[in-house]
């Protein structure tokens, strides 16, 4: 028997999922598995059964999961590492019991991910007919009622982009070769994230903005919240990779997360003193990465306890992105504050030995 590395959130949490849709009474929108109200308390958690999936604004969740309950698309936008993907996903899984019906944005994504392809070896012997085409994953969760994830939406060329106006206004996908349309059944949506870092790569048109609802995901407010976000996520990802058991110590947790929050918003926790950020964008998920890469180095080659050494090389490596200017910032930053700080001295040696 084999087990799969990352289980879709319909799996790993269907027991959860299980859970809400026995006890939820609740008005349902056509096609839903759960009532909005159940939808929200699966992404947000009860504090007892229900983990909570994401840690923010209960206000813009229930925005996002009422939005989703009307005719117009929702739109999740925020700058990388504020869990635009990792909601989307839990949406779906709420909603329709399937967060696989997913086309990834790039620049080379083509019309076909958005309306539909065809098997052209079936195409060149049989001509064009149903059993030729190759639906998209929007095309299928139109026919089976479902919601279809769009990552990175402004990646994709604009015409791309524009193939979605129609799905999204008219609700069909016409199919003019086979002189058919598939019209969208009841419980079907579209939920699209968009990194806002990327302004004026691929703009939407404002005929396909105005199909979107945008929801503006925020970074976490303090660094208490920050904080417990990544020791959830990276206690997550340690048993969902199967980790030796570590002494994950709160402190390097805070101590990493008041790193990036420093660079990330140019001044220190008490106000004092300003400093340089550098190119990247230090989110919440490079926080996550970096831990879970100590937490591996702690167990495999050290002696099981999270240090400061096993946590100075990621965060080195996610701070210099550019060789030459991110190393100046973070080279002023390490003997300007962190070598100040007087508990901070292990960490202070641990960075300047793996810089």
């Amino acid at each position: 028997m084999t087990t799969v590395l990352r289980a879709h959130a319909e799996d790993q949490y269907a027991e959860e999922l299980a859970i809400l849709a026995k006890d939820d009474d609740r008005v349902r929108p056509p096609g839903w598995k759960l009532s909005p109200w159940a939808v929200t308390t699966y992404i947000l958690g009860d504090g007892d059964q229900i983990t909570p999936k994401y840690i923010g604004p209960r206000r813009i969740v229930e925005v996002a999961v009422a939005t989703l309950a009307t005719d117009r698309a929702l739109l999740l936008l925020g700058v990388p590492g504020t869990a635009k993907t990792w909601l989307s996903e839990h949406l779906a899984a709420a909603i329709s019991g399937d967060s696989t019906l997913l086309v990834q944005g790039t620049a080379g994504t083509a019309e076909e991910a958005i309306r539909y392809g065809w098997n052209y070896a079936r195409l060149l012997s049989e001509g064009p007919s149903r059993q030729a085409l190759t639906p998209s994953p929007v095309m299928r969760a139109m026919a089976e009622g479902r919601i279809a994830r769009v990552e990175e939406l402004t990646r994709m060329p604009s015409d791309v982009q524009d193939a979605l106006i129609t799905v999204l206004s008219e609700k069909t996908l016409p199919i003019p070769e086979l002189n058919e349309e598939v019209q969208a059944s009841r419980g079907f949506n579209i939920i699209a994230t968009a990194n806002d870092r990327d302004r004026g790569v691929n703009d939407l048109s404002s005929a396909l903005r105005r199909r979107f609802n945008t929801v503006v995901l925020p970074v976490p407010a303090t660094a208490e919240e920050e904080v417990d976000i990544v020791s959830r996520r990276v206690d997550q990802l340690g048993r969902s990779l199967e980790l030796p058991q570590t002494m994950t110590g709160l402190e390097e947790i805070r101590r990493v997360v008041t790193v990036f929050r420093e660079l990330r918003t140019g001044v220190t926790e008490d106000g004092r003193t300003k400093v340089k950020s550098p190119s990247g964008t230090l989110s919440t998920a490079e926080a996550i990465s970096v831990l879970t890469n100590g937490i591996a180095l702690a167990a495999h080659f050290g002696d099981g306890v999270l240090r400061p050494s096993d946590v100075a090389a990621g965060i080195v490596g996610a701070v210099v992105q550019d060789p030459v200017s991110d190393r100046v910032v973070w080279r002023e930053y390490l003997e300007t504050v962190v070598r100040e700080r007087q508990d901070w001295r292990d960490f202070y040696r641990a960075c300047r030995d793996a810089g």
